[in-house]
């Protein structure tokens, strides 16, 4: 495998295109419409439009960007869908976030340099004093 990015990657699906439209409060958040277009550039009523809700989720450490689907097939019902959506997608967060702190807390920390036995003059090997995460 290649580390550079062949030319054929980067075309575009021309069965996949979509005209976005930004709709904010300016306060609680934003939905991006995504209405389907066809490579002419003109509505295709044939796919459906589509919704994404965006917000900032505040913690201690800083800001976390949230983004998600609404079930909406017109902007009214999106704009009553936002809350329920995005609370949803606090919870998924707030669970994957729980998840990495299990994960960090269950690795096993190992020091470099050996099993701690047998160093010079019968001290302890302590190895470079750095620690490893596996």
């Amino acid at each position: 495998m290649t580390d550079q990015l062949e030319t054929s990657d980067l075309r575009m699906n021309p069965d996949n295109l979509y005209r976005e439209e930004i709709i904010t409060d300016h306060s609680v958040g934003t939905i991006r419409r995504l209405v389907p277009v066809d490579t002419r550039g003109d509505d295709d009523p044939g796919r459906q439009t589509l919704y994404i809700g965006q917000a900032q989720l505040l913690t201690p450490l800083g800001t976390v960007p949230l983004s998600f689907e609404i079930d909406a097939s017109t902007l009214a019902e999106a704009i009553d869908g936002f809350p329920a959506a995005a609370e949803k997608a606090v919870e998924e967060t707030m669970d994957e976030m729980r998840e990495l702190r299990r994960q960090a807390a269950s690795s096993i920390v190992v020091p470099e340099g050996g099993t701690g036995l047998g160093g010079p003059a019968g001290m302890p090997d302590l190895g470079s004093g750095k620690i490893k995460l596996p």
